[in-house]
């Protein structure tokens, strides 16, 4: 009833013949595996920007990196964000990215 290629996704097949809805046939029940195709290029595609997390194992780096963003959020205390959270969460994003591009870059 099956052909090869699909006969591994079936998990369990029985039937209910105690069921009563008026025919002489039999219900029948299956327990299926789905699978989902995956693009694997797409899942690995990224199209943000990338940085070499592994230089702030070193010492030095580490320092200047963290040096970098105190100053940036120093400088971002004395803006008022009250009004616009979208705003202020924008100015704290590019800051980051701006130090890691600076002291990360791959």
């Amino acid at each position: 009833m099956i052909d090869r290629r699909r006969q591994s996704i079936i998990l369990d097949v029985g039937s209910f013949r105690g069921a009563d809805f008026d025919s002489d046939h039999y219900r029948v029940f299956a327990k299926l595996r789905e699978r989902l195709a995956v693009n694997k290029k797409a899942a690995r595609k990224f199209e943000g920007e990338r940085f070499n997390l592994r230089k702030l194992n070193e010492l030095e780096v580490k320092e200047k990196y963290q040096i970098e963003i105190t100053k940036r959020f120093a400088a971002l205390e004395d803006l008022d964000f009250d009004e616009d959270v979208n705003r202020g969460w924008e100015n704290i994003k590019e800051n980051i990215k701006i130090s890691a591009k600076e002291r990360l870059e791959l």
